[in-house]
Order: structure tokens, then C-alpha cells, then sequence
């Protein structure tokens, strides 16, 4: 029994496509050559993507993306400056950049916005204040009334009693306690600088 050696077949050199070429007849329109341009440079454009963006989805929406503007746009490559695999990197990291500024800038206006809707619609510190100050104003306004004409305005307006029930309060006839309202309110307006 005779021992064979193993044999080890190498697997023949892929010979690869000449691009250049494949961009020339593209640009002219050939949607075969636009193939074999794609099946030749498809898994580059895809690695150049992913390593800019990290996400494989949009990776594969800029891949295919820069794709379509090899067919559209193959007419404008111009060998000398460049081999025809480095024009197309470049279209593909380019576009992959514009996609990370998109959506930084989506990003941004997203966070933006968002603080907007949480900020109140008007400035709370300056309503409380302006709120502050106009009680004291009414409140110094009052001090300046007699003193059944604060005992009817704030039986009326701050306790919310009617005409009537505030001379029953009082034990005053209702026409008085209209009168006194009426002077006093005049009074606030004046002090307050309130026009009629």
C-alpha cells in the first residue's frame, strides 16, 4: 500500500475587472457594465460606509445611495485624476459624512425643540413678580380708603358678596353701601391709575 501526499489545489487568481473601463461604458449607458461595476465595488462602498457611520441600516441606504449616483453621475469621472475605485470611495464617504451631519443636525433641532416645548409660554419668575407688586399696590390703595369703604369693597370683591349682603353684614342700608362701594372703587382707580 503506497501513502499519498496530500495535493493542495490553490484556487486561481480572481482576475479583477479593469473599473475604469466599467465606468467609461457606464457612462455611456450600459446598465451590464453598470453591474459588474456593482458586483466589483458594492462590498467596498459598503465597508467605507460603515466605518463612517457605524450603523449598519443607514450604511446600507448610503451604499446603495452612492451607487445610483455612479450611474447617474459616471460621465463627469475623469481618470486623470484618480483611479476609478478612489473616485467611488470618495463619493462614498462623502455622502457618508453628509449622513452623519444630517442626522446630528435632525439630532440638534430634535433637542432644540424639545426645549422649547418645555419652556412655559411666558416668563414665570416675571408674572409672579409682576403679580407680587401689583397686590402690594392694591394693598397700599386699600390703606388709603375709610374704613367702611375697605369693609364694603372687600366684602364684594374679595369675599364676594352682593350688594345686599354685604349692608345685611354690615347693618347698613343698602343705598349706603352702594354709595360707599362706588366712592371707594373711584378711590382705587385713582390710587391704582387705573383710566375708566
Amino acid at each position: 500500500m503506497s501513502v499519498k501526499e496530500p495535493v493542495f489545489i490553490a484556487p486561481r487568481p480572481v482576475k479583477q475587472p479593469d473599473l475604469e473601463a466599467l465606468v467609461e461604458s457606464v457612462a455611456r449607458g450600459d446598465t451590464d457594465a453598470f453591474g459588474q461595476l456593482y458586483d466589483a465595488v458594492a462590498a467596498s462602498v459598503l465597508g467605507v460606509a460603515r466605518a463612517v457611520l457605524r450603523d449598519v441600516a443607514q450604511s446600507e441606504e448610503v451604499a446603495q445611495e452612492v451607487l445610483v449616483e455612479v450611474w447617474r453621475t459616471a460621465p463627469r469621472y475623469r481618470p486623470e485624476r484618480g483611479t476609478a475605485l478612489n473616485w467611488i470611495l470618495t463619493l462614498a464617504h462623502r455622502r457618508a459624512i453628509d449622513r452623519v451631519r444630517s442626522v446630528e443636525a435632525a439630532a440638534a433641532r430634535d433637542h432644540k425643540a424639545a426645549l422649547l416645548d418645555q419652556l412655559p409660554e411666558y416668563d414665570e419668575v416675571s408674572e409672579q413678580v409682576e403679580n407680587r407688586l401689583e397686590r402690594e399696590q392694591v394693598r397700599r390703595c386699600l390703606r388709603t380708603l375709610t374704613e367702611l369703604q375697605r369693609q364694603s369693597v372687600t366684602l364684594a370683591y374679595y369675599r364676594g358678596l352682593t350688594y345686599r349682603e354685604v349692608a345685611a353684614q354690615l347693618s347698613l342700608p343698602l343705598g349706603t353701601v352702594k354709595t360707599r362701594l362706588r366712592d371707594g372703587l373711584i378711590r382705587l382707580r385713582d390710587c391704582l391709575g387705573v383710566s375708566a
